[in-house]
């Protein structure tokens, strides 16, 4: 598969949609991905930013979940992340690439849900093609009228969005793990942080403690608040430890080793999460300019912090 050639079969097989309630009604069908990506290559800028734009906008959810163009989508991202001719003057396009994998890790962590979503789509291909090619060559009343229609079928076509994705995350893995071995530091942040959404997959069971030990190293050996904070981010979703960091001098990796999913109901990392939730725009601050670690932008922290308060 090769995005300076024309789409390939997994293109061609699969009609990429947006597929959503009323409320997130698609834009149009993004079977033209390739092509939008492929300006990601080219010199064209005004290209570039269309492509750029489309990546983000038409190929995820905005809540952190899988269109029908999401795991397509990816293959072609882990393309574009080996390809050399990807920003030789811009190194932070190889790093948005690797923030595109962490969108589709979490996309695809279904926990237990995978063999009970796998159960349900079983011999119903056909219906959910059908629906879907319906979906498509209506009219926006039509999708609204076709969400409410009371068969859950636009439910079950997410849910094999996400369990594509699943699926595709053992080869996702193995193209972001090289990474982390990145000369640059901020690629190699990028890459822990799309492994730490990676790696929760059941495959990534066995190995999972020595990325653990390796995170670990990289987060004692970074050199900026912003890459260490990313990394703990990582650490916790593997099931790392993050209590040494609790009491970091810089708030935003306090509050990012707190926020750890092992440490909900810590005395310590709640009177770290209570601290901050009295001054909600320290969080933001304590980075400077930057914006907060690539796994909080699609989910504000304020939002974080109060699901982890009512838990």
């Amino acid at each position: 598969m090769s995005l300076s050639m024309a789409p390939s079969p997994l293109w061609m097989t699969v009609r990429m949609t947006w597929i959503g309630p009323a409320s997130s009604m698609p834009r149009g069908p993004a079977d033209d991905t390739p092509r939008h990506l492929a300006a990601l290559l080219g010199d064209d800028a005004e290209a570039f930013v269309d492509g750029y734009s489309h990546l983000w906008s038409a190929t995820l959810r905005r809540e952190g979940k899988a269109w029908p163009a999401t795991a397509p989508t990816a293959l072609l991202v882990a393309e574009l992340l080996d390809n050399p001719l990807l920003g030789p003057d811009d190194p932070s396009l190889p790093d948005a690439m690797l923030a595109y994998l962490y969108e589709v890790g979490v996309a695809a962590d279904l926990g237990d849900r995978a063999a009970e979503i796998r159960a349900r789509v079983k011999d119903r291909a056909p219906e959910l093609r059908a629906w879907t090619a319906e979906y498509v060559s209506t009219d926006a009343d039509g999708r609204a009228r076709m969400w409410r229609d009371g068969t859950g079928l636009g439910e079950l076509v997410l849910d094999q969005a996400a369990l594509a994705c699943f699926d595709l995350v053992p080869a996702l893995l193995r193209r972001t793990l090289p990474y982390l071995a990145s000369e640059r530091a901020r690629r190699r942040t990028c890459a822990a942080a799309a492994v730490g959404s990676l790696a929760r997959h059941p495959v990534a069971s066995a190995q999972r403690s020595e990325l653990l030990n390796q995170l670990t190293s990289m987060a004692r050996a970074a050199d900026s608040s912003y890459d260490l904070a990313t990394i703990v981010i990582a650490i916790g979703h593997l099931g790392g430890d993050t209590r040494p960091w609790l009491a970091d001098p810089h708030a935003g990796v306090r509050a990012c080793a707190a926020l750890a999913p092992d440490l909900a109901g810590d005395d310590a990392a709640d009177k770290v999460l209570m601290e901050l939730a009295r001054s909600p725009q320290a969080f933001g601050k304590s980075f400077g300019d930057m914006a907060p670690p690539l796994q909080l932008q699609s989910k504000s922290y304020q939002d974080l912090l109060t699901g982890r308060r009512a838990s």
